[in-house]
């Protein structure tokens, strides 16, 4: 394959040139380095290609299908990091998608895979949420990462949407598990959101991401997760355990701000049966995983979709 990857210098994109690179595909990433891993990009590959933009950029989208003719496009490319940048979240988001669809068809592109939030469900009204639930988004990243897929979904090529529970794997930079890593390395006090996510580890992931690039694999809507829920206060006292610390005082429970949702936990049974695949590797191994990956290789930054909170 010749593979078109958006956000290839994200942790999911680099993941997967890390997997898919050493079994002979061709590679071309675009990536606006925004959030995005530029040293996690190895230099000096015959079959891995790098162009720095932006996707909404119809230049050089021009210039990237001409030159690299994909016969696959991976989308991983989205703009999160400022909750109330309305306009980068629907420039990437919502046109850039849209660019990249057109361009896509009009290249003849035969697959185009797509990552989807699972806050497109906004706040549901059953957990596990089934991928027939209705989207209802309601924050920046959700709205517009949700209007992208509803343009993915009515373009003319193969195409599969995995709505992805929080992944976790290499160079993750947003969400709980670095925030709670980084402060408390540094001596800063934290505090738990009253919520509970699900989280699903890169490698489990990977094998289904890799799956659904096949030619005949099915296309549509799908929920990759584990179907189990965590709450934040698990996640912080399994960071808490692994760097081995002791509190002086119990950290802080808080409820969910305006923007957030108390439960995120997908059903992933259509995945489950359509790609003949679950996840295999448990919470506390995931976590060992992760925390064991920042021991070694530390965090650059961290990001989150939503808003500061008004209590800490």
């Amino acid at each position: 394959m010749r593979i078109l990857i958006t956000g290839g210098a994200g942790s999911l994109g680099v993941s997967l040139i890390e997997r898919l690179l050493p079994k002979g595909h061709d590679i071309c990433v675009i990536d606006n380095f925004s959030t995005g891993h530029r040293g996690a990009l190895p230099d000096g590959l015959p079959n891995l290609v790098q162009h720095e933009g932006s996707i909404a950029d119809q230049g050089l989208l021009d210039k990237v299908f001409a030159s690299f003719a994909p016969t696959h496009v991976i989308h991983s490319a989205a703009a999160y990091k400022d909750p109330s940048d309305w306009l980068e979240d629907s420039e990437t988001n919502v046109v850039g998608t849209v660019r990249l669809i057109k361009t896509a068809e009009k290249a003849g592109v035969k697959r185009l895979l797509n990552f989807q939030t699972a806050l497109c469900y906004g706040r549901a009204a059953q957990t596990p949420i089934p991928v027939t639930a209705p989207v209802a988004p309601f924050t920046s990243y959700g709205v517009s990462k949700t209007a992208g897929e509803q343009y993915i979904l009515q373009s003319t090529i193969d195409t599969i949407s995995l709505r992805l529970a929080n992944v976790t794997g290499p160079r993750l930079s947003i969400g709980p598990i670095p925030t709670f890593y980084q402060r408390l390395k540094d001596g800063k006090s934290c505090f738990c959101s009253d919520t509970i996510r699900d989280f699903i580890d890169a490698e489990d992931f990977l094998d289904i991401a890799e799956k659904a690039l096949d030619d005949n694999a099915p296309v549509g809507v799908f929920n990759v997760s584990t179907g189990t829920g965590h709450s934040i206060k698990e996640i912080f006292d399994c960071v808490v355990d692994h760097l081995g610390i002791s509190l002086s005082e119990p950290v802080p429970i808080v409820a969910p701000e305006a923007d957030d949702v108390p439960v995120v936990v997908l059903d992933p049974s259509l995945a489950e049966s359509a790609f003949d695949w679950s996840a295999q590797i448990d919470f506390k191994t995931m976590m060992h995983r992760m925390l064991t990956w920042y021991d070694e290789h530390g965090i650059d930054a961290v990001y989150s979709h939503l808003s500061t909170p008004s209590t800490k």
